[in-house]
């Protein structure tokens, strides 16, 4: 049985990017007792949604971004804002409350980890960092400080969520034995398995462009190659199809099974360079057992639109499937969870009877503002959202490695892997250093 029956409001949900995947449908929050002042870091793309949700019923006092166009469009929406195109002068000015980070990936950590040690809360989209060492870092100090933090999951706080994760947990399918996560990313919206261009461009003008590097190595601007999207594809700065949506798909995972750090990790895919991530990956995560699954569970990876094989579903012919979701594969049966497809139960005839609860979606972003407002709890503080991402970019180090990943976390050592450290943790530019990062 599907929960499609359930109303309109439960079916339209929250989404990893408006431009991507259709808008957020939420229900607000109830009214903070007081006004937050938020300055957000890159208003263009996703820091631009990002800023119009985080300023409803709150101050924003501080705007920054490299390229001055999109700040000058920020500007004109927030004109009593204050305007930087470097995070580190905007992190100066004193009546800050909360910060919003929502730059290239190789930008979150550094700037998260500045904005902590000033004292101010945070909100960072996914993924939380580049690095596995930087999201522990960040965990661990988010956590000494009391702020209250949120990794930008959106999905996290739609019913159709919900209503997966508590589908798994009362045990409608049993011990979960496996668990399958696609996606059709990359491909889709950028490319990967690139050879770095030989080519050089002047810089726009209007863009900061060593800001934008920041920590990453220096190389020339290339129109159109970079900034403002396509930096996804590039080990420099972004983290691949796996860093992108691997946040999104692997929480109801993580979060239903109630998974600590994976034991193993595997990769299969093109041979890796140092430049590109792959045009297609699939990974392999062996997790020791909790109460919701077997005494170990599998979770596999796939991407660039690769799936699992039909007939796992247990799903009718005509069974639309979905080019993003998660399958988890029980001893009673299969649930099968979207994106955005609302969850549904298979084979069919076997959950007729089952019945669905009432969930409500809740805003992700007001949830953050109201907590920093009335020191509140967040759904994806920290400590939940860190080690989510730590496994996230594990399939990262085994692919780039090439090598089998035993984990040993509490070290955050491959064992016997040395040469799986360098992606791991990165070095910095020199310049760019952060205290507690690199």
């Amino acid at each position: 049985m599907s929960a499609q029956n359930l109303s309109r409001r439960h079916f339209l949900q929250g989404v990893a990017s408006t431009a991507v995947l259709g808008p957020m449908v939420v229900q607000a929050q109830s009214k903070p007792a007081a006004k937050v002042n938020i300055a957000c870091i890159g208003v263009g793309g996703k820091g631009w949604s990002d800023m119009l949700e985080v300023s409803v019923g709150h101050n924003i006092v501080a705007i920054c971004d490299i390229d001055e166009g999109r700040l000058a469009k920020a500007a004109d929406k927030f004109p009593k804002a204050k305007k930087y195109t470097s995070w580190q002068k905007l992190l100066e000015q004193k009546d800050i409350d909360a910060v919003t980070i929502s730059t290239p990936d190789h930008t979150h950590a550094p700037a998260t980890m500045s904005a902590m040690e000033l004292g101010k809360h945070v909100y960072t989209q996914k993924p939380l960092t580049h690095d596995v060492f930087e999201s522990r870092q960040l965990t661990e100090f988010a956590k000494e400080k009391k702020l209250i933090t949120q990794m930008g999951i959106q999905h996290h706080a739609t019913a159709r969520l919900k209503l997966g994760v508590h589908a798994i947990q009362s045990g409608a399918i049993g011990k979960v034995k496996e668990a399958h996560v696609w996606t059709d990313r990359p491909g889709t919206f950028w490319k990967q398995g690139l050879e770095r261009p030989t080519k050089k461009d002047p810089v726009p003008a209007q863009v900061h462009w060593n800001d934008w590097l920041g920590t990453a190595p220096e190389r020339p601007f290339v129109t159109g190659m970079y900034h403002p999207f396509h930096w996804r594809g590039w080990w420099d700065f972004g983290t691949g199809a796996l860093g992108d949506m691997g946040c999104h798909l692997m929480d109801p995972v993580i979060d239903a099974l109630e998974l600590g750090p994976p034991k193993t990790i595997t990769a299969e895919g093109p041979p890796p360079t140092s430049e590109s991530g792959p045009e297609w990956c699939i990974v392999h995560y062996t997790f020791p057992g909790t109460k919701q699954t077997e005494k170990t569970v599998d979770v596999h990876w796939y991407e660039a639109g690769l799936q699992p094989d039909r007939k796992l579903f247990q799903a009718p012919e005509d069974w639309a499937g979905s080019k993003n979701g998660v399958l988890y594969i029980g001893e009673k049966g299969n649930l099968f969870l979207g994106f955005p497809e609302m969850p549904e139960l298979f084979p069919k005839e076997k959950f007729e009877d089952y019945k669905w609860p009432e969930f409500a979606d809740h805003n992700h972003y007001q949830e953050w503002t109201n907590a920093v407002a009335t020191n509140g709890k967040t759904s994806c503080p920290f400590d939940y959202s860190g080690p989510l991402t730590e496994t996230v970019l594990l399939g990262n180090v085994a692919y780039r490695s090439g090598k089998k990943i035993q984990w040993d976390s509490e070290n955050m050592k491959a064992t016997g892997e040395p040469s799986a450290d360098q992606f791991i943790k990165r070095t910095y530019r020199e310049g760019w250093n952060v205290s507690g990062l690199g």
